[in-house]
């Protein structure tokens, strides 16, 4: 067996975090290259969203994989794996970064505070080596600084473009603004590879509230200082707790739910459709079980599971009307007795959730009465490319001597990258990035967050929230 070569588990091993390609660069790079300093940029964005871009996710990745040194077997095994891969090693390298940094990574980070939200075409993150002979490690930590970055800010953004979505139709169709940060539940742990993926719902805990994503509440938590618990769930069933009881026994699966939950817990939800959705409303829910429910404390959260979701949504909302009453809030719209709401969770994106609060409200009914799960289109419908995120080179230095660095292909001039070493502003409370040569005094709003081989700068989850708060809308 091959991995009986190596010492250690490879999949662990600090030093095999790069692409194939990157071993071969420290002999790519001029002779005396002392500093090389590189940014990281969302370039651009979906044409049906906002304009932004919100920042998190690089402290997550910080914690994981930069306070974990590398040791001398590290350093054995990526040489030995290399040689057999086909690539050449820089043993002399990490030796240096071993001996005099006890294998942590001597470069600085800057980045924009995490829950920022931020126009793209603007730095999010800079980094240059600390040490002039270690010039070759800034694009080297390419990989895993764009891994620590657009994926949980991708999430972030996702959901922050679905907040604004929300809060609008609160405002046209509700009197209740306080239920905005539990309007979207995250569903994405099973939609993803493993756990890296889950984590990067701790972007959407930053315009919401409600996840059952326990690694990413985990996530947040451990890695965020979270004072309070950062998002929140209720018991809910699934098909699996409702088709064992068999489909003559449907009412009775139901009555067990709310006698356990009814009484004990502010909502609870059960799936409906596992045979006839409409039946178990106008029939179970409506008839059977209508005074249980309605004398229990909890409010009951209905979930359809199948179907169209605009057109089963406002069924399910008009039929729980029908049965169950409902009251006009001062701007016109119906709102459903407090016992009864639904939840939908299967087929949601954010064009769906735009399609069924256009439809909700065309026909009078408010945003009240319906939540919304979402779980592989949070995760894993977007990419890289969605928003253009890139890492380029902007300045180097040879024998001391400074040098601009940059892009521009001729066949694609959005790919232009930018000149020299970045700073961030506010001009006329608009962030714009510029050179850091021509702050003149003006703050600067990259932060520095790892430097002398350690993490300088912290956020909480409170501060993470905040800095969106002060940010998003504005």
């Amino acid at each position: 067996m091959i991995k009986q070569k190596f010492k250690r588990n490879l999949v662990t091993n600090p030093i095999l975090k790069s692409d194939s390609y990157k071993y071969s660069h420290f002999l790519q790079l001029k002779k005396k290259t002392n500093l090389i300093s590189s940014y990281i940029e969302a370039r651009s964005y979906p044409d049906d969203r906002p304009n932004y871009v919100v920042v998190a996710g690089n402290q997550m990745y910080m914690i994981e994989y930069l306070t974990e040194p590398f040791v001398m077997e590290h350093i054995d095994d990526a040489e030995l794996f290399c040689e057999m891969h086909g690539e050449p090693f820089n043993r002399e390298g990490y030796e240096y970064i071993l001996e005099k940094y006890n294998g942590y990574w001597p470069v600085e980070i800057e980045a924009v505070s995490e829950g920022t939200v931020l126009p793209t075409g603007n730095v999010v993150l800079q980094i240059n080596n600390e040490d002039d002979k270690c010039a070759w490690v800034t694009s080297w930590l390419e990989t895993q600084l764009l891994r620590g970055t657009w994926p949980t800010s991708n999430v972030a953004t996702l959901t922050a473009n679905i907040r604004e979505l929300i809060e609008d139709y609160i405002e046209v169709t509700s009197d209740d603004p306080d239920q905005l940060p539990f309007k979207l539940h995250g569903f994405g742990a099973r939609g993803v590879s493993g756990g890296d993926g889950a984590r990067t719902e701790v972007g959407a805990m930053i315009p919401f509230m409600g996840s059952d994503t326990v690694e990413a509440i985990a996530a947040a938590i451990q890695y965020y200082d979270s004072t309070d618990m950062p998002a929140f769930s209720i018991p809910a069933a699934e098909h699996a707790t409702i088709t064992p009881w068999g489909r003559m026994f449907e009412a009775d699966a139901y009555e067990n739910i709310i006698d356990a939950f009814g009484d004990k817990y502010h909502h609870y939800a059960i799936v409906s459709d596992s045979y006839n959705i409409f039946n178990a409303i106008n029939n179970i829910y409506g008839t059977k079980l209508k005074e249980k429910i309605l004398n229990s404390k909890g409010t009951l959260v209905v979930r359809p599971d199948s179907g169209y979701p605009p057109d089963v949504v406002l069924k399910c909302i008009e039929a729980l009307g029908d049965h169950f009453g409902y009251t006009m809030n001062s701007k016109g719209y119906k709102v459903l007795n407090p016992k009864v709401r639904v939840i939908q969770g299967d087929g949601i994106d954010y064009d769906m959730i735009k399609e069924i609060l256009r439809l909700l409200a065309v026909n009078k009914w408010a945003i009240d009465n319906i939540a919304f799960g979402m779980g592989g289109a949070m995760l894993q419908h977007h990419n890289r490319d969605t928003y253009g995120w890139a890492m380029k080179c902007s300045y180097t230095e040879v024998d001391g001597i400074g040098i601009d660095v940059y892009k521009d292909p001729i066949t694609d001039s959005g790919k232009k990258s930018k000149k020299g070493i970045q700073a961030l502003i506010k001009e006329d409370g608009v962030f714009k990035t510029i050179r850091k040569e021509d702050l003149n005094g003006r703050k600067n709003y990259l932060v520095v967050v790892y430097s002398g081989c350690k993490i300088v700068k912290y956020y909480t989850m409170d501060e993470v929230r905040a800095n969106f708060v002060a940010t998003f809308r504005k």
